[in-house]
């Protein structure tokens, strides 16, 4: 019998690699281009501590890995990715800004690397995609070195209100058109509502990532379209309880 998590897993994968080519381009085409504020704000948090070696997770392309490595030359950055076509466009790009950034195929529910070996991991929206986020979080501790800090940027379900309503019309009927036209794959841009309708509201998320032993707050961004959470690995993993949790930042 096969595990629906691997099968799931494997979908995800094909669908990433197949739309690797447009990926950059329908990235700045459907935000309008705010998503690399959006990646700013997550760096510029993630940096605060000065980390020495760093694993940007579901890098993608490697917009963030890149921008980690420019901010924080003297950094040891490492880009995870589980579809090898992201990885080589982020090889590519990272060879063309003379950046020194290791790029490696990872899955983030059994990540190849030691117990408490980086300082910092990133992920800029791909935690929605990991097929078990409680095993994801439980794999990130155990990489992340105590005191070290894991930051997730992330698209959460549609906030209520107007603006709630608006972006859902844009998310469920125009998105899917514009994303499925430009990628030739319009299955991959109806996954992308349908996965985010499904992901836990921020309160949730911070909630887990306290259970795993992350003392975590958050901040919601452009209206509560995006939301970053920042957790900060206890120095004694047996305190991961729900003191973990703070209220939400103020953006």
């Amino acid at each position: 019998m096969r595990d629906p998590t691997e099968e799931r897993a494997r979908a995800v994968r094909q669908m990433f690699s197949e739309i690797a080519p447009r990926y950059d381009l329908l990235n700045r085409i459907l935000s309008a281009g705010v998503d690399r504020r959006w990646r700013r704000a997550l760096v510029e948090a993630a940096l605060e501590r000065g980390p020495r070696r760093i694993l940007d997770l579901a890098t993608g392309t490697g917009d963030v890995a890149l921008l980690l490595k420019r901010l924080a030359p003297q950094a040891q950055v490492t880009g995870g990715d589980f579809a090898p076509p992201m990885l080589e466009l982020a090889r590519q790009k990272a060879k063309r800004a003379g950046l020194e950034i290791l790029f490696v195929q990872a899955d983030a529910l059994a990540l190849p690397f030691p117990d408490h070996h980086f300082d910092l991991v990133t992920i800029a929206f791909g935690f929605r995609n990991f097929a078990d986020h409680e095993r994801a979080l439980a794999e990130l501790h155990r990489v992340i070195a105590p005191g070290g800090r894991l930051c997730i940027l992330e698209f959460p379900p549609p906030p209520k209100g107007g603006l709630g309503i608006l972006y859902r019309l844009y998310f469920t009927r125009i998105l899917p058109l514009i994303g499925g036209a430009v990628s030739g794959n319009p299955e991959a841009y109806r996954y992308l509502p349908e996965s985010v309708e499904r992901f836990p509201d921020p309160s949730t998320l911070a909630t887990m990532m306290g259970l795993a032993g992350f003392e975590t707050h958050y901040r919601l961004l452009t209206g509560g379209i995006a939301a970053l959470h920042i957790g900060d690995k206890r120095p004694c993993p047996t305190q991961a309880t729900r003191r973990g949790v703070s209220p939400q930042l103020s953006p």
